[in-house]
């Protein structure tokens, strides 16, 4: 009889384990920030998010009474990138995204890549860091400018990437298609690099903040490469004719050898959601990033100089999502 008592208890105790454990993960809401390539600075982004939405979560536990608040948990995977995310968004898959500005303008106005498929629901949370549009080249390529790739075998990043999009901005603003290198790679942002060292291509386009530990990789490799100038009247057509661009200088001495200023144009790196995400989830993913702003900055060089102030406008073309605003409200910043 004591044998069947004890057995009994611990099938009691299994039961109220596994319904703990099931009541735990029924009142935990998950939910999913869209990144980009593992070693680009869109994956730190998003899983800088997530750090400090559950840095805040824990801090939370010790503040409140069991059960008074939902209780959030993220993911933020690697992805294809801007305009990928801003489509899984929009399908109701993702409930965040990184995207370039560029991208967010786009989608919420339904033109370029975006004509016809306009996301009237885009709503932006704030921006990030500046990313300036790069092209990288092996130096034995020799390409010391835009001129410089005819005939050459050049990344132009994989369709859905952001990258990808400004190369065939930048391509159409020169006159030119594919045609007019020896052949295109659509490699991704983490494939590129090791390619490029390779030496299976010349040179890629890249939309990333700096200093980028993928770049230094380029820098050292066998390949020593470099960034190249991206100017003149084409590249200055592009930034007057679109306010989320803008020049951007990449200072000599941020990678090994690079010995003089790489000056090109760029955008930012922006949050962005979906209307149909609550109010009070984007509310507590914007209070999280900024009342942790000091640690949030640590999380990558490219975030040293954010300002909160600029956050909430610059590069932001869709609406903001009211979460946002409340928080902002709340906390002065509007």
């Amino acid at each position: 009889m004591k044998k069947i008592i004890t057995s009994l208890s611990s099938a009691l105790l299994i039961f109220v384990a596994s319904l703990s454990f099931t009541t735990v993960a029924k009142s935990a809401e998950f939910f999913t920030i869209g990144t980009g390539g593992p070693t680009g600075v869109y994956f730190q982004t998003g899983n800088a998010i997530c750090k400090m939405l559950h840095k805040s979560a824990i801090s939370a536990e010790h503040g409140r009474k069991k059960g008074t608040a939902k209780a959030y948990r993220c993911t933020a995977p690697s992805t294809g990138g801007s305009n990928y995310n801003i489509g899984q968004i929009k399908a109701g898959e993702f409930q965040f995204g990184v995207a370039q500005s560029d991208w967010q303008y786009h989608a919420v106005n339904g033109s370029s890549k975006w004509e016809g498929k306009k996301f009237g629901d885009l709503r932006a949370v704030f921006s990030v860091h500046n990313e300036p549009f790069q092209i990288w080249a092996r130096k034995k390529a020799k390409i010391k400018n835009f001129a410089g790739l005819e005939g050459k075998v050049v990344n132009i990043g994989n369709p859905g990437s952001g990258q990808r999009g400004t190369m065939e901005e930048l391509m159409k603003a020169m006159g030119v298609d594919n045609s007019f290198f020896k052949s295109t790679t659509e490699l991704t942002s983490s494939e590129q690099v090791k390619a490029l060292c390779d030496g299976k291509i010349d040179a890629f386009g890249y939309s990333v903040g700096f200093p980028n530990g993928a770049m230094e990789q380029a820098a050292t490799c066998a390949a020593k490469a470099s960034p190249i100038n991206l100017t003149g009247s084409e590249v200055q057509g592009l930034i007057s004719g679109a306010d989320y661009y803008a020049k951007a200088v990449i200072p000599k001495g941020t990678y090994t050898n690079q010995k003089k200023d790489a000056t090109t144009f760029g955008v930012k790196a922006t949050v962005v959601t979906s209307a149909s995400v609550s109010e009070e989830l984007v509310y507590l993913v914007t209070k999280a990033v900024m009342e942790n702003f000091d640690d949030f900055k640590k999380q990558h060089p490219a975030f040293g100089f954010l300002e909160k102030k600029n956050m909430i406008k610059d590069g932001l073309s869709a609406p903001l999502h009211p979460g946002a605003i409340k928080y902002y409200k709340e906390a002065g910043l509007m």
